[in-house]
């Protein structure tokens, strides 16, 4: 359960704002939208590997 205090006078539009920077930060929307569309072991694999070369390859572009 998230909880935001809200000071005397604060705006409300403040206090929405950090319940939704702290509700972010749970990471629950990403995890239902993991769940959402099943991704094989193999395939979410794959791609950590692709992003890791394509990392990779920026680091060394940026080195050069």
């Amino acid at each position: 359960m998230i909880i935001v205090p809200i000071k005397e006078g604060e705006n409300i539009e403040r206090a929405l704002k950090k319940f939704k920077r702290k509700f972010e930060k749970t990471g629950t929307i990403r995890e239902l939208r993991a769940r959402k569309n099943f991704e094989k072991p193999s395939v979410k694999n794959r791609i950590a590997h692709q992003k890791a070369v394509y990392v990779q390859q920026l680091r060394l572009k940026e080195e050069q």
